[in-house]
């Protein structure tokens, strides 16, 4: 019988146990051609090797500077890795293993960071436990996740019972103030090592745990670094909740560089106007919102009115964001209405649409969006982030898949280093998402099916000179009417056009005749 709390690896469906991907040969080296071609392999060479907690501690070493600010305290990064290495040692005394998961939880904290980087020095995965789940939910994610220790960066109620639950020790982070910094080197024996589990919601109500590896979490670290030109200098708002995976570019991705996090907590994170004000207080450079913060954020902070005769009046206040270099919008689609918004009254502060799944290390493809994107329905999800390679394919009618072209509509497919290795002990729901890769070698061997129906737009039909993706909604999502195919999404996006219209949700509904 199988340990499930034993080592990862040991419960994930090996490459050979992937299904095939049914595409006739002609069509596998028309959609290499189509790939290259429209600019969606986007191969560079990318440092991967080193673990996040080995660039701290050359920082560290180098010249020391805060690393996280988290409200209550900031944490140079020398105090940073010490508190990871002395967290490490806790883990070790407490017998964990390499390849084994251990949980974290509590409110987002430079704690949580630390804990991040003491599981990656003894070798094992991390999983997070959001405070704001029920403790029924914390169960079921550390009894799927096979974590036998959660560490727990502060108090919260539902944790400790969710752990209790689930027969998992609870580890006070402040029970390692006392220890020995643990000494070894960073455990990484391979680049596919598995680096950390995320549960995503399930169409099932049970949530499925996509577990990324080293590779393609790094990967995608550097993706963010490239696509925004991110340096030492920049401030990254940590502002996800623990279980999303966007919180974990956020709260890693600037170490690498010498940066600074910040961590941002609810109470100021849900309050616009509040939000604002910390942005210019603490010299934040970078957020990420979803759209409807983002509108919310447009809402409170209205620009000053003019006089008649066409100047803005002097105001004490600066205008607010005035050292925000940009803004990412992800997790729902980026409405282009709210985008002619954000670009008039933040002409300086660049807008990032942001597409991923998380079951491929999070985002796989940016959008800078510009003016010449508003004439679109839809704005484009972009090109890829490096070393991601993306399909366009069509499933025809005897059950095999074809490329598309600009202008067609298909289903995303997603390869390259960034794809993840599966869903945690659930052999038969990767099967439905996982494939191996027919169209080349690539790093991991597997293809990841999104189930987003996209098109590919040719150059120059937004405001790049390049063919970039547009999202056109979940596959399942597409409908027929009187024999004509129909995507509710982009009704959804005509409605949302208008200024006066928040959010708009499209269903259909089949009448009796008569």
């Amino acid at each position: 019988m199988m340990n499930a709390r034993g080592p990862a690896a040991d419960r994930l469906l090996p490459l050979a146990g992937l299904p095939a991907l049914d595409v006739p040969e002609a069509q596998v080296r028309r959609a290499r051609e189509l790939a290259v071609r429209h600019g969606m392999l986007r191969e560079e060479d990318v440092d991967v090797a080193d673990p996040v907690i080995t660039r701290v501690e050359r920082f560290a070493a180098e010249r020391d500077r805060p690393a996280v600010t988290d409200g209550t305290r900031t944490v140079s990064y020398a105090e940073l890795a010490a508190e990871a290495r002395r967290l490490a040692a806790l883990l070790e005394d407490e017998g964990v293993e390499p390849g084994t998961v251990v949980g974290v939880g509590g409110p987002r904290s430079a704690g949580v960071i630390a804990a991040f980087l003491a599981i990656e020095l003894v070798g094992a995965l991390y999983v997070p436990a959001d405070e704001s789940w029920p403790a029924g939910r914390v169960r079921d994610v550390l009894v799927q996740a096979g974590a036998s220790v959660l560490v727990m960066a502060d108090d919260a109620g539902a944790l400790a019972e969710g752990a209790a639950a689930a027969g998992c020790r609870v580890l006070r982070a402040a029970a390692a103030d006392g220890l020995a910094p643990w000494t070894g080197e960073p455990r990484l024996n391979t680049l596919d090592q598995p680096r950390y589990v995320l549960f995503t919601s399930g169409s099932t109500g049970r949530p499925k745990g996509a577990v990324v590896e080293h590779r393609g979490m790094v990967n995608h670290l550097w993706a963010k670094i490239a696509d925004m030109g991110l340096t030492g200098a920049d401030v990254v708002a940590f502002t996800a909740p623990l279980g999303f995976d966007i919180s974990v570019w956020q709260m890693l991705c600037p170490l690498l560089l010498g940066g600074r996090v910040d961590v941002v907590g609810d109470e100021t994170g849900h309050d616009p106007v509040a939000f604002a004000q910390a942005v210019d207080e603490r010299g934040i450079t970078i957020v990420e919102l979803v759209p409807t913060m983002v509108r919310h954020l447009l809402d409170d902070l209205t620009p000053e009115p003019r006089h008649p005769g066409g100047t803005t009046p002097q105001t004490s206040r600066q205008r607010p964001l005035q050292g925000l270099r940009w803004m990412i919008a992800t997790g729902e689609e980026l409405p282009a209405e709210l985008s002619r918004r954000w670009l008039e009254a933040m002409p300086h502060a660049r807008l990032l649409n942001a597409y991923g799944p998380t079951e491929c290390s999070d985002d796989v493809t940016h959008h800078n969006v510009t003016a010449g994107d508003l004439r679109l329905l839809r704005l484009p999800i972009g090109t890829p982030v490096v070393n991601a390679r993306l399909y366009v394919l069509r499933e025809e009618d005897d059950g095999t898949w074809a490329a598309c072209d600009a202008g067609e509509t298909g289903e995303l497919f997603v390869g390259g280093a960034v794809v993840g290795r599966g869903y945690l002990g659930d052999e038969e729901r990767t099967r439905e998402a996982f494939y191996r890769d027919p169209f080349g070698d690539s790093p991991t061997g597997r293809l990841y099916r999104t189930g987003d129906a996209v098109r590919l737009l040719p150059a120059g039909a937004g405001g790049e000179d390049r063919p970039t993706l547009q999202y056109l909604g979940r596959v399942d999502r597409q409908v027929k009417i009187a024999g004509v195919r129909m995507e509710l999404g982009e009704i959804e996006a005509v409605l949302q056009r208008h200024p006066s219209v928040g959010a708009a949700a499209v269903v259909v509904h089949d009448y009796p005749s008569g």
